[in-house]
């Protein structure tokens, strides 16, 4: 069950210890989900309580937001400021006064957030009541407003500090003209809300948002996992990657109408993050592959410019990929992505603490490897639904 407001008063930030020695730089990966992102919190909450705190931290939709929150403010306050946002966003309407039949009490709070909106978030978009045929323009074809968001994260990402890098951040988003996605990385230019409001902003509930002139949609329609992001980056360095994934693409066989709906939205969301982590290890090998042969060009010849260009596409970079996936909670269903009940953001914050206090004590990147593999993947999954069995340490969110 969910943690009381009184047990949730009485923790605090959790004091960082000494960081533990990783090897490479860290880097934090966010799919998009919605309301699922409370997961992502939790995941974040267990390194910063462990001393480690990213390097890099690459984000979509939600994701981008908890990213933004993270990497735009100093790390003494960034749990703060998210627990402030999921505070904010907490939909409490109809939770109260249904203990005996939760359910209903869910299903009213949903109905309130798809009528009503979420007031530091979304509100309805009152031109979207005339149909869907009305020309209203490409920032007002959606059924809300994303005006609330703007203000919420002008007063809890602070951009300057985000863009004096110290954590760099990239947010991806699909250019709505071309169908292309693009990163947009604090290290190559000046993030601002727009940005990051981009990388949110999923059709047709939230309108196009509009960089430099140009319309971008939520990269979660192209790539909800942007791995790809780290694994292309140049130049290429030895890294441990958190890929926090809220969406899992195996699942059981549905039942029912609704039961499709939820296992499709599983399926399409996990955007098949682990055929491209495949691929992507694929190539990385292959460059391990050219640095060796190369060792065994003639030394005669191995400073010609040719030889020099072939041999430039092998590396020695070592990338360790954590895969965190969120388990399902009991009782979720399609509509999980936009279950900001306090009960629901309670249970996937701590299911996400458990996962991240998990893969920190396992530490799979100490083990042995295979020196020839530039990408080393190591899975990990919880099996206990953290609405039955608490975490230890976790005594719920600060209010």
């Amino acid at each position: 069950m969910a943690k009381s407001n009184k047990a949730k008063k009485q923790r605090g930030n959790g004091a960082p210890r000494r960081a533990p020695a990783l090897p490479g730089q860290v880097v934090l990966v966010m799919q998009g989900g919605g309301a699922l992102g409370a997961y992502q919190v939790g995941v974040y909450q267990a390194l910063h309580e462990a001393g480690i705190e990213p390097d890099w931290v690459i984000g979509t939709s939600i994701g981008a937001i908890n990213g933004a929150l993270i990497a735009g403010n100093e790390p003494k306050h960034r749990l703060e400021r998210l627990h402030e946002f999921w505070n904010r966003v907490e939909q409490r309407a109809g939770v109260s006064g249904f203990d005996a039949i939760p359910a209903l009490g869910t299903a009213l709070a949903h109905m309130t957030t798809m009528t009503n909106g979420l007031a530091p978030f979304f509100s309805p978009n009152p031109k979207s009541w005339f149909g869907p045929h009305l020309q209203v323009g490409l920032e007002d074809a959606a059924y809300y407003s994303t005006a609330p968001l703007r203000q919420t994260l002008s007063e809890l990402v602070d951009l300057d500090y985000l863009n004096d890098c110290d954590t760099r951040l990239t947010v991806g988003a699909v250019q709505v003209k071309t169908g292309e996605m693009r990163y947009f990385d604090s290290r190559d230019e000046q993030i601002r809300l727009e940005h990051i409001m981009a990388s949110g902003a999923l059709p047709p509930a939230f309108p196009a948002v509009r960089i430099d002139g140009e319309p971008y949609w939520d990269g979660g329609i192209y790539s909800n996992t942007p791995i790809e992001a780290v694994l292309d980056d140049k130049p290429r360095q030895d890294s441990v990657i958190f890929t926090v994934h809220m969406w899992n693409p195996e699942g059981p066989e549905p039942t029912s109408l609704w039961e499709v709906m939820g296992r499709q939205k599983d399926i399409q969301y996990a955007s098949r993050a682990k055929s491209h982590i495949a691929r992507q290890k694929q190539i990385h090998h292959l460059r391990h592959i050219i640095r060796e042969l190369a060792k065994h060009v003639p030394e005669k010849s191995r400073n010609g410019a040719e030889v020099k260009e072939l041999a430039s596409w092998g590396c020695n970079s070592i990338m360790h990929v954590a895969r965190l996936i969120a388990p399902r909670l009991d009782g979720e269903d399609q509509l999980k992505d936009i279950d900001f009940t306090p009960a629901g953001i309670d249970a996937r914050w701590e299911a996400g603490y458990a996962e991240g206090r998990r893969i920190l004590a396992l530490a799979p990147w100490q083990r042995p490897i295979d020196p020839m593999e530039g990408v080393v993947i190591h899975d990990t999954a919880a099996v206990v639904s953290p609405l039955a069995h608490g975490v230890d340490g976790f005594d719920g969110r600060t209010k």
